[in-house]
């Protein structure tokens, strides 16, 4: 395989929900499972109340997701574990994250508790005007598997796991085989069909949302809040 080139420097403004939304009216759409292209519904699967049961997303991040399954090597496919995120999942991650960082930091103030949180996940706010980013069908969680095994490439941490590892550029800095030519296969498919990627977690990609439009510097973004499907 072709080794792909390095993860560039990521930087993000501060405060994306600054920026205005100018919603464009794409529907969500369930994701079909294909030999490139799986999906897995973990926070179903680990029984997280009101997580949907399949993945869902806008049809044009469906259209870009097939399109950067695609472009990974022979033997390689796209596997997306979290789309669309209804406020009820985005409240009990945010509950669950607190709690953890609280066990490992227990002098940490609720403000510090709140800061380290939000490296991980957006607050769960309801306010229209800025949604978390999952919320608007936007934002997927990514990883890579081998097609024939379905066997997970290692990429140095667990997708969802605390630790500063889990940066996206961190083995760009702390290089170590083969997470960071892992690491840079799945970034290099997803942002080269228009996704951006949030620094702190390297299986997050976003498009068409607040996110998105702060690091892509578009000045406005197309996805708002998503209703939530019929289940």
């Amino acid at each position: 395989m072709h080794s792909p080139p390095p993860i560039p420097p990521l930087s993000e403004p501060p405060n994306w929900a600054r920026l205005s939304i100018v919603e464009n009216g794409e529907p969500l759409v369930p994701l079909a499972d294909s030999p490139q292209l799986r999906t897995h519904s973990l926070y179903a699967e680990l029984k997280i109340p009101d997580a949907p049961p399949y993945v869902s997303v806008r049809a044009g991040i469906r259209d870009r997701l097939i399109a950067a399954a695609h472009s990974l090597p022979d033997g390689i496919s796209l596997v997306v574990f979290d789309g669309f995120r209804p406020l009820a999942v985005q409240q009990w991650l945010w509950d669950d994250f607190s709690a953890q960082i609280r066990r490992s930091n227990p002098h940490f103030t609720d403000e510090e508790v709140g800061a380290a949180v939000r490296q991980f996940v957006a607050f769960p706010q309801a306010d229209p005007l800025a949604p978390p980013p999952h919320r608007t069908g936007g934002a997927v969680d990514v990883y890579l598997i081998e097609t024939a095994t379905g066997d997970i490439l290692p990429m140095g941490t667990d997708a969802d796991e605390i630790a500063p590892a889990s940066a996206t550029r961190w083995f760009e800095e702390h290089p170590e085989e083969p997470f960071t030519t892992n690491r840079r296969l799945l970034f290099h498919a997803m942002t080269g069909v228009g996704f951006t990627n949030y620094r702190g977690e390297w299986w997050h990609f976003d498009y068409g949302n607040q996110r998105w439009a702060n690091v892509a510097g578009t000045g406005t973004a197309v996805y708002g809040a998503a209703a939530d499907p019929d289940l």
